[in-house]
């Protein structure tokens, strides 16, 4: 299952408004929760035509608003200048994409205009206000400039009720609500909730100077996604699912059409997975780099592979297939022999080329630590790079070596005290080779052995890896080792390791992070006295598993969890899945009785336990939670159920991340480390069984 927030979803938990050195102590302390809302997160750099300037974003925490803003920001290549570029109190600023002529910097905002929602915005590098470029109705999602800088390629959503001229009147009674009719196979989306209506994501030509928009393709039946232009401004390619039945599937094909209004689209692949991602046009606009998925029925357990496809239909190649490690993001080098992609590798994510002739690999950053995002332009490269000890910065990626251009975050890091966070391996008991992390907290002395938590990531296709992470640092804070487990279903390890796990889920997990704690008792990092475990998303559900397999721990908490998959079988996102790995339930009743072990052994469990979740979550909705809470509640098992309104899978309100911080906080101090918790907060959410 792929119950796990995206990557901006689990950052959100630590961005925060400007940080004010003046305003904190000297001294270095270890981190707070208070020191988390000072975070800000670097993000979507873009490289100018000329290779001079690197615009960016920038997100931090309004805490009086209670969200998360987000700005422009432009940095020099040399790293001597880094500029603000817009200013959001209420609104923020996304997307910047320059023209290609550089005379503009456009970006997307929902600010007050003249026309209504997200639009495009554009900032004239010789100065004045940004002024809003278009003026489009229904949901703009994506736009592209055309090579010539004349047009503009949108991708737009019609809304499916159009907005009415009485809908306008101020004075308005408020309408009643409506019934929602469905009659779709994948009706539920996680923030989109209930799927209804027939419009599509669609790609249209907006013209810059005459503000004409014209619909791109003769194909309204389809969603249209992820378009580039070609280089020489003659063609667009994009991705989408053409087959007959579309909502039953998850295939999806590149697409090629001419860059006029009303073109017929060629579709280039034909592979029955996923054919898409982030594609990219040689620089001779003759090939197309893209992503090709695993096959279907390993949707949850994907590893994307680079391959290459001709624009005149020749039949794709894969590059990657002999690399066994899932890849994305391709770029192409500018004499177009070449392209780089960044690579999910054992605990590391980082740039590789890969030769276009040969398939031959070079790995292009030696040292652990995690590439997010990378761009480049006139021959210069920057990536967004993050270690264990450092959060996210920008670095200009020149002969071979990380050069830092920003330097936020840097003020408030010098200020704390931070756990150091080192690797470790262990056997599961079929001789499977496991690795891990394990944080220590700041200060740690050899030897010492430490209260432990058991942290398990979400996915399960994906990895903890060498990156700053502020959970492990609260965690290591406050006194605690960290371990995160790798299990089998985890990234960065292959295709065998990801799909060990095929309709088999909490059998080799809870098998390999049984195997790293009792190696971290081991090697003396743990006190097997004062353990704990605890997860969100897939990792709740590895949680339930694993309390019900084993008692040692002294408490648990399970965020956004189920412990007996059938619950959810319609009721949830992954209806795919569920009909694919599983099958139907009644084709398949003892997998989801064997599935549902954390529910009918829950008389085994005897970890008092924390479940949440959000009441919107459509994800892993919260009757996942509800049904194991009730089941403690039954067998007298201490436990809590919080739930969090208006909160879907991964959170946005920076109040309520604080609240699930504390209430972890105190859950594992009363029950691991037997201290009195603190007072409940003073606007708690919604919360039963206390």
């Amino acid at each position: 299952m792929s119950r796990r927030p995206s990557l901006t979803a689990l950052l959100s938990v630590v961005l925060a408004a400007g940080f004010s050195a003046a305003q904190t102590p000297a001294t270095p302390h270890p981190i707070t929760l208070d020191d988390i809302f000072k975070f800000q997160d670097v993000g979507d750099p873009q490289v100018s035509p000329d290779g001079q300037w690197v615009a960016y974003t920038l997100t931090r925490v309004d805490t009086d608003a209670d969200k998360r803003l987000t700005d422009i920001w432009m940095v020099s290549w040399d790293g001597s200048q880094d500029i603000r570029l817009t200013y959001g109190q209420d609104t923020s600023a996304n997307s910047p994409r320059w023209s290609p002529d550089g005379k503009y910097l456009a970006f997307t905002s929902d600010r007050p205009g003249k026309a209504k929602g997200t639009q495009v915005w554009v900032l004239d590098r010789r100065g004045g206000e940004a002024r809003q470029l278009t003026d489009v109705k229904g949901h703009l999602d994506a736009y592209v400039w055309s090579p010539d800088s004349k047009k503009l390629l949108l991708n737009i959503k019609a809304d499916d009720e159009p907005e009415k001229a009485d809908d306008k009147k101020a004075d308005k009674k408020e309408e009643k609500p409506k019934p929602i009719v469905i009659d779709r196979y994948h009706f539920k989306q996680d923030i989109e909730g209930y799927l209804s209506g027939t419009n599509r994501d669609l790609l249209y030509l907006y013209d810059i100077d005459t503000h004409k928009l014209d619909k791109l393709t003769n194909d309204s039946a389809h969603d249209e996604r992820n378009a580039v232009w070609s280089p020489d401004g003659s063609k667009i390619a994009y991705v989408s699912n053409h087959d007959p039945d579309w909502d039953r599937t998850i295939n999806t094909d590149v697409f090629v059409v001419d860059a006029k209004p009303n073109s017929v689209p060629k579709k280039l692949t034909d592979f029955k997975g996923e054919d898409g991602g982030r594609i990219a046009w040689s620089p001779d606009s003759q090939s197309i780099a893209y992503l090709q998925g695993s096959e279907p029925k390993y949707e949850e357990y994907n590893l994307d592979q680079l391959a290459i496809v001709e624009a005149d239909g020749a039949p794709p190649r894969v590059l990657t297939a002999k690399l066994d490690r899932a890849v994305s993001q391709p770029r192409w080098a500018p004499d177009g022999k070449s392209v780089t992609v960044l690579v999910e590798d054992d605990r590391s994510e980082h740039p590789l080329s890969v030769d276009i002739s040969s398939g031959a690999t070079r790995r292009l950053i030696d040292e652990p630590g995690v590439a997010t995002t990378h761009n480049d332009a006139n021959g210069h490269q920057v990536l967004i790079w993050t270690t264990d000890s450092a959060p996210g910065n920008l670095f200009a990626f020149e002969d071979g070596k990380l050069r830092k251009l920003t330097n936020h975050n840097d003020a408030l890091m010098a200020q704390l005290k931070i756990g150091t966070t080192h690797d470790l391996t262990a056997l599961a008991k079929d001789g499977t080779e496991v690795h891990a992390l394990i944080t220590l907290p700041p200060d740690a002395v050899a030897g010492q052995k430490y209260p432990m938590l058991l942290r398990i990531h979400g996915g399960p296709n994906g990895q903890d890896a060498h990156s700053f992470t502020i959970e492990r640092q609260l965690f290591a804070a406050r006194g605690f080792a960290v371990l995160n487990v790798n299990c089998r279903g985890s990234a960065g390890r292959g295709h065998d390791y990801q799909q060990a796990i095929f309709a088999d889920w909490g059998h080799h997990e809870v098998e390999d992070l049984l195997a790293c704690v009792d190696e971290a008792v081991k090697e003396g990092y743990a006190d097997p006295a004062r353990l704990g475990v605890g997860g969100w998303s897939y990792g709740g559900i590895l949680t339930d598993y694993t309390i019900a397999s084993d008692t040692r721990f002294k408490a648990a908490t399970s965020g956004a969890g189920v412990g007996n998959p059938v619950m959810l079988y319609g009721v949830d996102q992954y209806i795919h899945q569920y009909d694919t790995e599983l099958l139907p339930p009644w084709k398949a009743q003892e997998t989801y009785v064997k599935l549902a072990y954390p529910l009918y052994h829950a008389d085994r469990i005897k970890t008092p336990t924390l479940f949440m979740g959000g009441d919107k979550d459509f994800n892993v909705p919260l009757n996942g939670g509800e049904q194991m809470y009730e089941a403690l509640r039954s067998l007298n098992v201490p436990t809590e159920l919080v739930v969090y309104p208006g909160q879907f899978h991964g959170f946005t309100r920076p109040s309520f991340v604080r609240d699930r911080y504390q209430r972890y906080f105190d859950w594992y101090d009363k029950w691991v480390l037997g201290k009195t918790p603190a007072p409940a907060p003073a606007n708690p959410p919604k919360a039963t069984g206390n």
